[in-house]
């Protein structure tokens, strides 16, 4: 009786928390993002440049994702100026300066200084010869694998240069 009413429980339990079944493998980059908890700014831009379908997508992608803490560095009033609809583009722009077509892996740059055009068409510098760079920003945590991707963590919002 007692083994039928702990396996009544675990069953019941399973069913009852569905968040916690069947969600232990890979999601894509957007979803991997908002799971993090700490790019809920990069999500909001994500979702008023109207880039998250698309970061949702095949890919694959390399994503520079600038944490909150970075967004929250830029001049005061800067992020609230770039959501404002009549901003998107240079929003678009600035995003899309983070995104580099392909899956590259920190191991596929170790000890490399070099361009890379990124998904705006922009150029940008990487160097990874001590640690990794992206322009002026830091990769503070690497290769964090998504399904259509990898997120690569920096310290700070680049901006693409016109």
């Amino acid at each position: 009786m007692i083994r039928r009413l702990f396996i009544a429980g675990i069953v019941a339990a399973t069913f009852s928390f569905p968040a916690l079944a069947g969600h232990h493998g890979p999601k894509d980059i957007v979803d991997t993002a908002v799971q993090a908890g700490s790019f809920n700014t990069l999500v909001a831009a994500l979702k008023a440049a109207g880039l998250v379908d698309a970061l949702k997508g095949d890919g694959p992608f390399t994503v520079f994702a600038p944490t909150d803490d970075a967004f929250a560095a830029l001049p005061a009033g800067t992020v609230d100026s770039l959501l404002k609809p009549e901003n998107k583009d240079d929003l678009v722009n600035i995003l899309t300066y983070h995104v580099l077509p392909g899956k590259v892996m920190s191991s596929d740059i170790a000890g490399k200084s070099l361009e890379v055009k990124m998904l705006n068409g922009s150029m940008a510098k990487v160097n990874a010869m001590s640690g990794v760079m992206v322009e002026n920003a830091n990769v503070v945590t690497a290769d964090i694998e998504a399904t259509n991707g990898v997120i690569h963590v920096i310290d700070t919002v680049i901006i693409p240069t016109k």
